[in-house]
């Protein structure tokens, strides 16, 4: 069966249709007048989404990243509100509202037309909204006593805007009726919904390049490998929820033809751990930035989406080592989400779901919210809105790929083959095909998928052989250590204990400053002594 015949015939539930994504005339561009950088980033984001100009708003506002309850509500929340009736972006009607938990049916105020659907805020708008103890409200809302609290993201407290002429309460979590949604038309204003994400970061540039990012990603394909970081919790343990995310997320990501590695041990991936060509990344539980993510190159791929789950992971975006989501961005990340102030485990991201409704179809800014539990709270998205990686089939991605003679179709072969494996075929059926391929014998990304084709076929030689052949390509750094050490472990099963060593002598003359140095140091050391005593009469 030929390529394309194979490409059309994968079926996944996961792998929807092409649906057209949204443009620029939807979207609504918020930037800082007193932060010039501000500007710059969404005159940037307009012309890059074809945003009219009529839709880019200026704010006076705080060069913080906290503001006041009182500055967001006076100089922010309403006066948006005001442009958007006066542009015509809005109209707000009268609806019947349902009648639920024993109360009676009401008419509410919402918004009933809507021209947009999307608000992206620009490096130099606030981050979060400090606390206030003026708020005297009402507890319906509270659905955990310890989550009586006001301060909230300025992302999330946006999103409920289309609400604002009715009385929704400041305090503690709004749940969100839109999570888990299978329907992404539902994800509108006229059902109460702004789908709020910015483009932010520690400097400008890096903020500027988010939409640069997803814009090459959605025309060049979405490639790259997927790597879940749990934490072996038991799923008797309170905190378990995290870990079915992760372990749900990475199942996904196979579904999806992405090359996924994930890791249940206790600890977070350490620095050691070879993290190449990263298109997915997800994990928990540390405080600030680490392990390979504290290199000083991180093999980020074009449309990188990267997670780390902790109570104030987005503390601040100006920073390019404290917390998570400013090093991700500074590092190379396309888009990332984290909270602002404590949150909760039940009220942050579920990254299968996140992951789920991307896969699918939806936007950035469609799947984001659809995977928060709660709104008026505290995570901020970041990234462009609009970006949807998945906009084209594998099929289209293919034939696009082909006719550019674009080398990254080695990476839609390898998601091929991953998507094969995800269905149920064996590794022994897929050698051949990958053998084959002409593009095979020159590409890194398809040499070291053979050797782990032969590998799962019990075929070791063969495999060595070939991991050995990804080292004479041009194999990325992580990608070159990875195969390092996979090779020396490979070798001394064999019994080449030998050529085990020469392997790892030859890793660290490649990355003498590889943080897991000494373990290599003492692996060499222990085949010097079997060597030397299996050489003795």
């Amino acid at each position: 069966m030929n390529l394309l015949a194979r490409l059309t015939g994968i079926i996944l539930v996961t792998l929807a249709p092409w649906i057209a994504h949204a443009g620029g005339d939807e979207v609504i561009v918020l930037y800082n007048s007193r932060v010039p950088a501000s500007k710059i980033v969404a005159e940037h984001y307009a012309a890059a989404r074809q945003v009219p100009s009529k839709q880019i708003f200026s704010f006076g506002l705080t060069t913080n990243e906290v503001m006041t309850r009182a500055d967001f509500t006076d100089f922010l929340q309403k006066p948006l509100v005001e442009k958007l009736e006066s542009k015509h972006l809005w109209k707000f009607g009268d609806v019947d509202l349902p009648a639920t938990n024993g109360h009676p049916a009401i008419i509410g105020t919402r918004v009933i037309q809507s021209k947009i659907r999307y608000a992206v805020l620009c490096y130099g708008m606030p981050l979060k909204i400090e606390s206030t103890s003026t708020l005297d409200e009402m507890a319906a809302k509270i659905t955990s006593g310890q989550a009586i609290h006001n301060e909230a993201a300025v992302d999330s407290e946006l999103a409920w805007l289309p609400l604002i002429k009715e009385k929704v309460p400041l305090a503690g979590p709004l749940p969100n009726p839109f999570y888990g949604c299978t329907n992404k038309e539902f994800l509108n204003c006229t059902n109460g919904l702004l789908l709020v994400s910015r483009l932010d970061g520690p400097t400008p540039a890096i903020a500027m390049g988010l939409v640069d990012k997803a814009l090459a990603a959605e025309s060049n394909g979405f490639w790259g490998r997927a790597y879940f970081d749990a934490r072996g919790l038991k799923t008797n343990d309170a905190y378990y929820l995290g870990d079915s995310w992760m372990i749900t997320g990475a199942e996904i990501a196979r579904q999806l033809g992405f090359e996924t590695e994930l890791d249940t041990n206790a600890n977070t991936l350490p620095a050691s751990f070879p993290m190449s060509q990263i298109a997915i990344y997800a994990g928990w539980y540390d405080g600030n930035v680490s392990g390979p993510f504290t290199l000083p190159n991180v093999e980020f791929m074009p449309g990188a989406f990267a997670y780390h789950l902790h109570s104030f992971s987005a503390d601040t975006l100006r920073s390019s080592t404290r917390n998570w989501c400013g090093p991700l961005l500074a590092k190379g990340a396309t888009c990332t989400m984290g909270c602002v102030y404590e949150p909760y485990l039940h009220y942050t991201p579920n990254i299968a779901f996140f992951l789920s409704a991307w896969g699918a179809g939806y936007s950035f800014g469609e799947a984001a919210w659809t995977a928060q539990p709660a709104l008026s709270w505290q995570t901020t998205v970041v990234g462009d809105p609009l970006f949807t990686p998945f906009q084209k089939s594998p099929p289209e991605m293919h034939a696009l790929l082909a006719r550019e003679k674009n080398p990254l179709i080695e990476w839609s072969f390898d998601r091929l083959v991953c998507l094969d494996l995800a269905r149920g075929v064996r590794a022994p059926q897929l050698i051949e095909f990958v053998a084959n391929l002409p593009q095979t014998p020159q590409s890194a990304v398809l040499m070291e998928k053979l050797a782990e084709l032969y590998d799962a076929s019990g075929k070791p030689s063969s495999a060595i052989e070939t991991w050995q052949n990804v080292l004479k390509l041009k194999p990325t750094p992580q990608q070159r250590l990875r195969i390092r050490l996979t090779l020396g472990e490979k070798l001394i099963e064999q019994g080449d204990l030998a050529e085990a060593r020469d392997n790892y002598r030859q890793l660290l003359r490649e990355d003498p400053d590889y943080s897991g140095k000494n373990h290599i140091e003492d692996q060499i050391q222990s085949l010097e002594q079997k060597l030397s005593t299996a050489s003795k009469p």
